[in-house]
């Protein structure tokens, strides 16, 4: 199953979920897994209305991460609309079982990626270059083993 996700900056702050579960606290880009006949890009936009209440559109692609022989994807993105933190996805709406943790959308200043817990973490070292160099002119790949 392949997966995508949407970077959101807007204002120096990145868009992302903060999650808690098991007494632990980290953050994710806004994404998921792939519904039958979409395509990845079609993912990340869904993904990001039902996690975080916005409409996006596709820039381009920043990186792919193969984690355990999955592909995920990750779109820079521009909002085009929605409200922030209206998600209506069950994530974000309390139908996932409570041992799932708790997901809260949140803006964290993009040169504050290295004060929190983002997974994975090439996608924050990514970012962390980003606020000092720009964004990579070409998509860049990772492959993780664990």
């Amino acid at each position: 199953m392949f997966r995508a996700r949407a970077i959101i900056v807007r204002n120096r702050h990145i868009a992302l979920i903060k999650r808690q579960r098991d007494g632990r606290v980290y953050y994710v880009i806004p994404g998921g897994g792939m519904e039958p006949g979409e395509t990845p890009e079609q993912t990340a936009i869904r993904e990001t209305r039902e996690e975080l209440g916005l409409a996006v559109t596709i820039e381009r692609l920043l990186a792919r991460v193969v984690f355990r022989g999955k592909a995920q994807y990750y779109y820079l993105s521009r909002v085009i609309g929605g409200h922030f933190g209206t998600g209506k996805g069950p994530e974000m709406t309390g139908k996932y079982p409570p041992e799932r943790g708790t997901y809260t959308p949140v803006w964290i200043p993009l040169n504050g990626i290295e004060q929190i817990d983002l997974f994975p973490p090439q996608i924050a070292e990514l970012l962390s270059q980003v606020s000092r160099q720009g964004w990579p002119v070409e998509p860049v790949e990772y492959n993780i083993e664990d």
